[in-house]
């Protein structure tokens, strides 16, 4: 089995893993939004924090085992993959993403958010969209 493939298997697999956690913490965020119960809203603090932390590890070896894959496949290779240029820009995207929800963390947890439940929920399709358009450049490869 060659590295290549090892790379991005492994890349595939946290990459699914990051974002069962990026899909689940916005749902999180929705219901912490509308709860007006402190009980509740310290529950959904501890359940917000642990699984950010829990998926951060795998946001971070996803992006280790692509930048893997692309170093396995060489410079010339990248140069010419211009969908793979559209598609890292939506991976960054992500990462922002990813950033912005400690912003969110820390503001549910200081009892500071003016965000309603509605942004939340708009908020949670985000990711589900970049995913979309960051799976079809990487099946289609299309030549942009």
């Amino acid at each position: 089995m060659s590295a290549l493939l090892v790379y991005k298997a492994l890349h595939i697999f946290f990459m699914i893993a990051w974002f069962a956690g990026i899909f689940y913490l916005p749902r999180l965020f929705v219901y912490h939004a509308m709860s007006e119960e402190k009980s509740c809203n310290s529950m959904l603090k501890v359940m917000e924090r642990r699984l950010l932390y829990f998926v951060t590890p795998f946001a971070i070896l996803t992006a280790v085992f692509g930048v893997l894959t692309i170093m396995e496949y060489g410079r010339e290779w990248f140069k010419h993959s211009m969908w793979l240029h559209y598609k890292l820009v939506l991976v960054i995207i992500l990462y922002l993403y990813h950033g912005f929800c400690f912003k969110l963390l820390a503001d549910f947890k200081h009892d500071r958010n003016t965000r309603s439940h509605r942004f939340y929920r708009i908020f949670n399709e985000l990711p589900v969209l970049l995913l979309l358009a960051i799976i079809f450049l990487a099946v289609t490869k299309p030549s942009l």
